[in-house]
């Protein structure tokens, strides 16, 4: 045990050294992921979207259409940028960009209002961002519902009916929508809980592959399993070692930004999150290891774990939900440590889950940590044997 961790030792300050001649290696592992971090707060800082520029096409220009305006207008998500002239115009600035959506209010609308007959409102809303279109579509239908609303309250009113009177006849059920875990569907609260990690994973993946595949690179991988005794195991601690401290600080970093800056809540454990984040940045490590360690080539390595970080992404449920995937595709989303790490930040900031609930999910991922063992023989091959070196 001693040998081992004097050539841990030996591997640790030869590492360093190269660190602190190679300024890459500093960019990938601090200043580039903590740029990125802060990118993605300013992006999120506003939580939700808000002012999304809409058009109207008021055909009736009445009273009563142009108070149908101003309430859409007044929605948090809608801003009247334009009054069309007919449709045509308005579909032509949905086409140009500078619109998401055309209100169209028909001829004889407050006739109808008035004379207690049906009428309607058209909107036309862009497919293209779902995000966009939800907002977009619950803000204007809420303010066509109030302001329908309104005008049956005064015609039951004209009636000779009370107020609660005409609002029961009017809605004999009420329903109630209570929203949990993030009650102002801020996407703040969703998204920089995910983007940020998936940065994270990103560089940790790519910069453990780049120590190693540099070592095939310029031939010094012999070098390098000598320093190390011999051992392989105590090389490759040595050669990680720097980068798992580095990027297990730049994720406490993260989750400063997270809380502080994004205001995401804490209703979970801090303890459970920060043993997700070691296992996650372990994880990953491990598995550009495996990658560098199987293909021999740093170049196709580095392609082969971005590829690798998009598919984490895409499989993690949060572009599509896992339980509505078929289950071939969930079993598939089990090879991506950011799916239980992702399961692990929801539950620990937004649901405030008790922390034996995330056990599963850590226990997962500490599979993932010991994949270099699996390794370790072909990674001494290659580090020995002259015909692995050299490649890009």
């Amino acid at each position: 045990m001693r040998r081992f961790l004097h050539d841990t030792y030996a591997v640790l300050h030869r590492e360093l050294r190269r660190i602190a001649r190679q300024p890459i290696y500093f960019a990938l592992m601090v200043v580039l992921p903590v740029v990125s971090f802060a990118f993605f707060a300013l992006l999120f800082s506003r939580g939700v979207a808000r002012d999304i520029p809409i058009a109207v096409v008021d055909l009736d220009r009445t009273t009563l259409s142009r108070k149908v305006t101003q309430m859409i207008d007044a929605t948090p998500t809608a801003l009247v940028a334009y009054e069309a002239q007919d449709m045509a115009e308005g579909k032509r600035m949905i086409r140009e960009g500078k619109i998401s959506a055309v209100v169209l209010i028909p001829e004889f609308f407050e006739k109808n209002i008035l004379s207690n007959s049906q009428t309607h409102l058209d909107a036309y809303i862009i497919g293209t961002n779902i995000t966009v279109n939800g907002l977009l579509s619950k803000d204007i239908q809420t303010a066509a519902t109030t302001f329908s609303a309104g005008i049956q309250l005064q015609l039951l009113g004209k009636q000779g009916l009370t107020e609660r009177q005409a609002a029961a006849q009017l809605m004999p059920v009420r329903f109630n929508r209570h929203v949990l875990f993030n009650p102002y569907i801020n996407y703040g609260y969703y998204l920089s809980p995910s983007f940020m990690p998936m940065m994270l994973l990103i560089f940790t993946i790519m910069v453990s592959i780049f120590a190693v595949g540099n070592e095939l690179k310029h031939g010094t991988a012999r070098e390098w399993l000598d320093t190390g005794g011999g051992s392989v195991v105590a090389a490759l601690a040595g050669k990680l070692l720097p980068i798992l401290t580095t990027m297990f600080l730049v994720s406490m970093a993260m989750f400063v930004i997270i809380f502080k800056v994004v205001g995401v809540p804490l209703n979970g454990s801090l303890g459970v999150l920060m043993l997700a984040n070691l296992l996650f940045v372990a994880g990953y490590a491990a598995i550009g290891v495996c990658i560098v360690s199987l293909l021999s080539n740093l170049r196709l390595s580095l392609s082969i774990g971005g590829g690798y970080s998009v598919l984490a992404f895409t499989y993690s449920g949060l572009t599509f939900p896992i339980m509505a995937m078929w289950p071939e595709i969930r079993i598939f989303s089990c090879i991506f440590p950011f799916t239980f790490y992702t399961d692990i930040c929801v539950d620990q900031m937004l649901r405030g889950a008790p922390a034996v609930y995330s056990l599963p999910d850590l226990g997962y991922m500490s599979l993932f940590v010991v994949l270099p063992l699996l390794c370790l023989p072909r990674l001494k091959r290659i580090g020995t044997e002259e015909k692995y070196w050299g490649r890009l």
